[in-house]
């Protein structure tokens, strides 16, 4: 087996549908990559599990009666697959013909090379923004923060982006977004599989770290592309989904920056919650779209608890 897709679900069951059609497209295109899919469905109640069994028996099926999470849920699924290769993608994407075959080209001539991914693209065509460096204590306050809100184009999230690089070149980058990453099984047997302690967000950032102090380069490949439907899942439950980024932001700095920074920057963030808490009630005050309001004053405040 050349190539093992590990695909991690949570009701998302017309994305999946088209993401898997587009993995069996690209795989009769280049049939001299054989490849296998692994489907980890985390507690679906939209039928997800119920549509791959009846439309793609091609693919293995591995329903959990919890949400694992994606380090969770792709290490599940890596175990069972057979690949020299792993492609761990979210189910919000759809792959280009020949995205498969570059990948796998790609890494075959690039031994050194322990990961690779492709260029993500938003729906329209445009280019997703998908190569990283690995965070700095400026990034970590300025990036996703309200103070990245007010001051988008700072210095500190222009590095961390790559905004100075070239994005239709190919390139070795610090880390690549886990929508879509291709790793050698080499380097996955060596580095480990993804810490199970980020639920969601930064399991991969801290792989790809782990994957550099073993030797290992992460590689980005633009010829290679693949549509990302960003979000979709997480979506559906957005004070979740910030509460995760920010809970693995934290634990993120403690390991890489020691407890006292993870210490200030949790102090931070409380704080820049609370503020938005207090802007939005004061406008819910002023009567200005207040359901609106009131959604955005609820989601806040289980932040703020939570944190």
């Amino acid at each position: 087996m050349d190539l093992s897709v590990v695909i991690v679900n949570w009701n998302v069951k017309d994305l999946l549908r088209s993401c898997l059609h587009s993995l069996l497209t690209a795989a009769q295109t280049f049939p001299q990559i054989r490849t296998e899919i692994i489907v980890v469905d985390s507690a679906s109640t939209d039928g997800s599990a119920e549509m791959v069994c009846l439309e793609f028996p091609q693919a293995l099926l591995v329903v959990s009666p919890e949400n694992l999470g994606y380090a969770k849920g792709n290490n599940t699924g890596a175990k069972l697959t057979q690949g020299r290769y792993l492609l761990l993608l979210n189910p919000d994407t759809e792959v280009k013909p020949d995205t498969l075959q570059q990948l796998v080209n790609y890494l075959d001539a690039h031994p050194k090379a322990g990961a690779a991914g492709p260029q993500l693209l938003w729906p329209d065509g445009s280019i997703q923004s998908s190569r990283r460096r690995f965070p700095t204590l400026g990034s970590l306050f300025w990036e996703s923060t309200l103070l990245g809100q007010w001051f988008p184009h700072n210095r500190y999230a222009r590095q961390y982006h790559c905004a100075d690089q070239p994005v239709d070149q190919v390139q070795r980058v610090d880390w690549l977004v886990g929508a879509a990453i291709c790793l050698r099984r080499e380097t996955w047997q060596q580095v480990g599989p993804l810490e199970e302690s980020f639920f969601m967000y930064f399991e991969e950032t801290d792989w790809c770290r782990r994957c550099a102090a073993a030797g290992w380069e992460v590689h980005y490949l633009p010829t290679a592309q693949i549509t990302h439907y960003e979000g979709k899942s997480s979506e559906q439950a957005v004070a979740a989904r910030s509460l995760r980024f920010q809970r693995s932001k934290l634990r993120y700095a403690r390991k890489y920056f020691g407890p006292g920074w993870a210490t200030g920057l949790h102090l931070f963030l409380w704080a820049t919650f609370a503020w938005q808490w207090s802007e939005e009630s004061a406008k819910w005050l002023l009567g200005h779209r207040r359901e609106l309001r009131r959604q955005r004053m609820d989601a806040y405040g289980q932040i703020l608890r939570s944190l």
